[in-house]
Order: structure tokens, then sequence, then C-alpha cells
């Protein structure tokens, strides 16, 4: 009887704390946006927009395993394990909840749970020996929603501060950029990321106002709110569909601006989700072509190593040029 493969850790722990502290925050976010921001929709959406991201990460996961010859990776650690596997989960359906609105037609809302989570197992890529995915979970839900229901809209971003006024206005984006930032520096190591794509935004909305005659300082302006700021700490800098090198992530962060920059340009909206999903896609096909060129390299070296052993290439019979297989 064949023995299952012990599970390899979800993830380095460092990576864990990352992930705790983004799922601890965005649902303090929660709870204070249904309670005091002002978020419009209805309060048993998160609770349907969990229990969805649950049930489809536990079954997919059932089903890898067992494919893959391995346990399960919430078995083996506990109560603390399946906390730890759920992370993602929690992120993902509570972000895209947030960030949605669907009206009352909540399947659509889960369905969008279900595209971010199950895009994990189909969208993969080759990193470092490993099977990754590569596209934004929650980005990619909500991106798939506005592009086939075109009723449906992202959430308003006055929600968040729509029950604030005066010096509580500042505070919460304020809050906002500095817990995000310290996350991002201390423990994802996206601040080249942040850099990149803040740096590149400024240049776009630069562009735009010359070029297509939009107003700069109104362009600029999106960069204060609430929206942008968790997009740009908790959206983009996901540590697991982001690169880890300092260039690779600048690239990342100044390419999903530039193509919010072509969108805007052309008069799409929400063109910061789909900026994002496209970056994704991008950086997976290249990961491929990385893949296959070694594959590819590696080959020939091996072609190479056997024509150069004499026992194993080909020769040629001098009488006649035909090749001789050696025995």
């Amino acid at each position: 009887m064949n023995e299952k493969k012990a599970s390899p850790p979800r993830h380095d722990p460092k990576v864990v704390k990352a992930l705790r502290n983004f799922a601890i925050s965005i649902s303090v976010f929660n709870i204070l946006g249904y309670t005091l921001f002002g978020f419009e929709q209805p309060w048993l959406y998160p609770f349907i927009a969990l229990a969805t991201a649950y049930t489809v990460e536990f079954g997919l996961e059932i089903v890898g395993a067992r494919v893959e010859g391995r346990v399960p990776r919430f078995l083996g650690g506990g109560a603390r394990g399946v906390l730890e596997f759920l992370y993602p989960a929690t992120i993902t359906a509570l972000a895209l909840n947030m960030l949605i609105y669907v009206n009352d037609r909540v399947w659509v809302m889960m369905f969008g749970v279900v595209v971010a989570v199950g895009g994990k197992w189909v969208l993969r890529a080759p990193v470092r020996g490993r099977m990754r995915h590569f596209m934004n979970p929650s980005n990619l839900g909500i991106a798939v929603i506005l592009l086939l229901f075109p009723w449906a809209a992202i959430a308003p971003p006055y929600e968040f501060t729509e029950h604030l006024s005066g010096l509580a206005d500042w505070i919460v984006p304020a809050v906002i950029l500095v817990a995000g930032t310290i996350l991002n520096a201390k423990l994802t190591g996206r601040v080249w990321l942040i850099a990149g794509w803040l740096g590149v935004f400024v240049l776009q909305a630069i562009v735009r106002g010359l070029v297509l005659d939009t107003a700069i300082l109104g362009a600029l302006a999106t960069m204060t709110g609430v929206a942008f700021v968790l997009f740009t700490n908790y959206m983009i800098t996901d540590p697991g569909t982001s690169p880890s090198k300092p260039a690779s992530q600048v690239a990342f962060g100044g390419g999903i601006a530039l193509l919010y920059g072509f969108f805007a340009g052309a008069g799409i909206t929400y063109g910061l989700f789909f900026a994002t999903a496209l970056g994704c896609l991008i950086r997976g096909g290249f990961l491929w072509s990385m893949h296959f060129a070694e594959r590819t390299a590696a080959g020939a070296a091996r072609e190479s190593a056997v024509s150069a052993d004499g026992s194993a290439a080909p020769a040629s019979d001098p009488a006649d040029g035909r090749k001789v297989v050696p025995a």
C-alpha cells in the first residue's frame, strides 16, 4: 500500500504571519465598516462569502491532496493548522464582498468567490520548482464579475467614510496607510512594489493630463481616497501573486499603474481591477515562458553531453556515410 506523502508547509513562517495580520486587519475593517463606516452590502453577505470560500477551499484541497498523494494541508497542525489554512480564503472572501456591489443578487457575489478561490488551483505557473497561483484571487473574482455582469459595480468609495466627518475622515485612511506600510515593510517585503506602483501612477496621471487633457490634479486626487490606500497596501501587495525581487517588484507595480493609465485614458471604468488582473496574467505568461526556456536549455545541454560521449553518440560508417547505432 502506498503511503501518502507528508503535506508541505503552506507558507513560510514570515508569510503566515503576514497572512494572519492581513486576515485580522480585514476582519476588523469589515466589522467597523458595517457598524461605523457605512458599508452598504447586506450584513449577511460577508458570512455567506466566508462560508462559500471555506467550502471551496476545503473541497479543492481534499481533491488536490488525493490527486497528489499527500496529506491535506489543514491536517496535522491541530486547530492552529486549520486556522492558518483558512487565512487566504478569509482575506479573499471579505475583500471581494467589501469591494463589489451586486445589490440583492447574492449568488453573483458567491460566484465571484468561487472563481477567486478556484482560480488558485487552475491558473498556476512554476516558481522555483513549485506550482504557484499567479492571479490575485479577490481581484480575479471582482474582474470576472464586472466582465460577465455589466450591471454589477464596485462598492462606492464613499461607503468607507460615509458616517464619518471632520478629523475622522483623516484618521481612517491614515491608520490604514500606517498599518499597511508597516505590514508590507516588515513582513511581505513589498515596499519596492508599492514604490513602483505609486511612482508610475503619478507619471501616468501627468501624461494623461498633457496628452488627453485630463485634469492632472483630479487624476492625482484618486490617491487620497481610502479605496486607493486599501488597494495599494492590501491588494497589489499580495505576497502569493507578486514577485519578491526588488527590480521585479518595481516592474510589476509600475506595469499595473501603466495598464491603469491605458484603461483610464481609453475611458474604461474600474481600470484598477482590470489592470491588476492583466498584470498578473502577463506575469503568469512570463513565468511559463521562463520555465519552457529553462527546459529547452536543459534539454540542449543534455543532448550536447550525450553527443560528446563517443560511446553514446551515433557514429558514421566511413564506407557509405550511414549512421551506425552502437549496440
